[in-house]
Parts: structure tokens; sequence; C-alpha cells
């Protein structure tokens, strides 16, 4: 297990030079230039000239990339053109929303798609097998913006029961932090909850019609036991690199999701940085986001090996 790990590690190292040479290369082709965004509208020369000079704008780019990278290894991802802030704060006081909504969006998404997944492959051909399905698909075709707006209208509106919008810390608040947080990551968890829910049901089919869950039912053992211990663990594999996938776009943020809702998180961050022409925060944002999604895929492989016996060898 020790060994797989270690050469997980050993090729990670590569793959993040690679993705911090693409994320600073592809930032070049943004059209616009921040020194004028940041002048102002007079655009005075000599102004123009310190902010170049101030942000290595003037270097060659082997140049700013050598001086971005040494900072990025230094813990300084550099400061906010716009904001005058180092963008390290700026990822730090966002992180934490990003982080919370993407994981109560999981929890959720994991507990009715694992959940329907092992259901619908149980009661195959059922009429619980083709209510699961049409619930699957009406879970990945709605759009998050409607489903977000009408659980706005239903339950802020019409009811009265939580907040339209807003966020409100746990750390102030934990119940009122419940309550900002509940609908956007429902609206986030249920479109997930329904690619979970078919990849489930996929293995677990497979796993049911396998060898060794037919022995099992042989020796005797309660059909509950068959389907959660020996074909349900089998039938995790894929939905373990599913999970790490769709946490990591979580984590890179839902643009629309934390507009409808006012959520202070990373989809906001990135498209304001975006369109504010702030390179050093869009830098920082994707390749904190990059790095997440590497870590998330080496613990997606640790989860194969902890699911998995045969792989630790």
């Amino acid at each position: 297990m020790l060994t797989v790990i270690g050469k997980r590690l050993v090729q990670l190292v590569p793959t993040l030079f690679f993705v911090s040479v693409l994320i600073f290369s592809l930032q070049q082709l943004l059209p616009g230039d921040p020194a004028l965004v940041m002048a102002g509208e007079e655009r005075d020369p000599e102004v123009i000239e310190e902010i170049r000079r101030r942000y290595r704008l003037d270097q060659p780019l082997p140049i700013q990339y050598f001086y971005w990278i040494k900072g990025v290894f230094s813990g300084d991802l550099g400061e906010s053109m716009r904001l005058n802030v180092p963008v390290l704060d700026l990822i730090l006081q966002k992180l934490p929303v990003t982080l919370q909504l993407a994981t109560m969006a999981m929890i959720i998404a994991l507990l009715i798609g694992v959940t329907a997944g092992v259901v619908s492959a149980v009661k195959k051909d059922s009429w619980v097998d083709y209510a699961v399905n049409v619930f699957s698909l009406w879970g990945i075709s709605t759009p998050n913006f409607w489903l977000g707006i009408m659980l706005i209208f239903l339950f802020a509106v019409t009811l009265g029961w939580l907040p339209a919008s807003g966020y409100v810390s746990p750390l102030e608040d934990w119940r009122q932090s419940l309550a900002t947080t509940i609908m956007p990551a429902f609206v986030l968890g249920n479109a997930i909850a329904g690619v979970i829910m078919r990849h489930t049901r996929s293995a677990m089919l497979q796993a049911l019609q396998s060898d060794y869950v037919r022995t099992a039912r042989a020796k005797g053992l309660e059909e509950r036991v068959v389907v959660l211990k020996h074909a349900m663990r089998n039938a995790l594999t894929p939905v373990i690199t599913l999970g790490a996938l769709e946490f990591g776009t979580l984590l890179s943020g839902a643009v629309l999701t934390e507009q409808i809702f006012t959520i202070p998180g990373f989809g906001k961050l990135i498209v304001d940085a975006v369109f504010n022409r702030d390179y050093a925060v869009v830098q920082g944002v994707v390749l904190v986001t990059a790095t997440t999604y590497i870590i998330l895929n080496l613990l997606a492989d640790i989860g194969y090996i902890l699911v998995n016996p045969r792989l630790r060898g």
C-alpha cells in the first residue's frame, strides 16, 4: 500500500509543474491589458508604466513565470491588482465558504445517489427501479439556476422557512449558517446525485451478477449481507472516482448557484477576477483548484486500496 501511494506522490511533481506552466501560459491569452484597466479612465502613461513595472508586466514571460512560481513555493501567490490584497488572503477568505458548501452538497449527493442506486439495482425492472431512474434523469436535466429560483420561491418567499440569500459563517451561528447553505447545497447535490445514482446502479448490477455474490448466496448468507458487504463494497470503486472528481468541481466554485444565493465563494471570486483582468487572482485560484483535483485523485487511489484489498500488493 505504501509503495503504491509513494508512486502516486512521485507522479504529482511533474504533474503540478505542467499544470503551473499551463495555467501561467493560458493566462496570457485573456483579452485586455490589466495595466490599462487599473490605470482608470485617464490612463496616465506614467501610471501605466509604474503599474507594469510594479507587477513585472514589462518583463519577458519566462521571467514573469520564474518570479511567480518562486512566490508560490514560498506561499506568496501575488497581490490582487484590483484590491491590493494578497491573493492568498483572498483564497483563505473564500475557501472555507466554498468548502462548507461543497461538503454539504457532496453529502447530500452521496446519501441520495448511492442509496437510490443500490435500491434500483436490487429492485431491477420493478416500479421502484423505474421511479429511481426517472428521479435520476430529473436531477441531471434540471438546470441549477431554475431549481434554485424555485426553492427560493417555495421555502423563502411562500413558506418563509429559510432565508432567500446571504451567508453566515458556522463560527458565528451554525444554525443560521445551515439555513443559508442548505438550499444551494441541495441544488448542487441534486445534479450530482443523479450521476452517482446511475454509476452506482450500473456497478451494483455488475457486482450482483458476479461469481462471488452467487457463492455468498449459495452459502446461505442473508440478502442484506450479500448486498451491503459483498456487492456494494466492490461496486464503490467507480463511485469513489466520480465522487472525487465531482467534489473537485464543487470546490472550483459553482458560479450560477453562488450568484443566485449570494454566496461569497470561489465562483464569484474567479468571475470578478476575470472581468477585472486581475491576473494574480485568476492564477492563484486556478492553481489551488487544479492542485485540489490532483490531491483528490490521490485520495481516490487510496480509497481504491482501502475498498479493494487486492490492490494492496
